[in-house]
């Protein structure tokens, strides 16, 4: 079923792509439009230990290129 999925959007074209995920985020817009301040916490809580995870599990390597990509961010908000 997943891979029906994937094999749909491998076909469909930029414009096609482009309108699906304008539709995605205006739902999701909405989605964070409705919820109470304990949901938002909750998401916001359930996104930090995401992030917890990912960085608890990432090597050496993964790390230094996450880091290099902040820095220039950071250097390129500062031009």
């Amino acid at each position: 079923m997943a891979q029906r999925g994937q094999d749909k959007r491998a076909e469909e074209a930029e414009e096609q792509r482009n309108s699906r995920l304008s539709d995605m985020a205006q739902r999701g817009q909405e989605r964070r439009a409705e919820e109470t301040e304990e949901q938002r916490n909750r998401r916001l809580a359930v996104m930090g230990q995401r992030s917890q995870q990912r960085r608890a599990e990432e090597t050496e390597e993964q790390r230094n290129s996450r880091l290099a990509v902040m820095a220039q961010c950071g250097q390129e908000r500062r031009a």
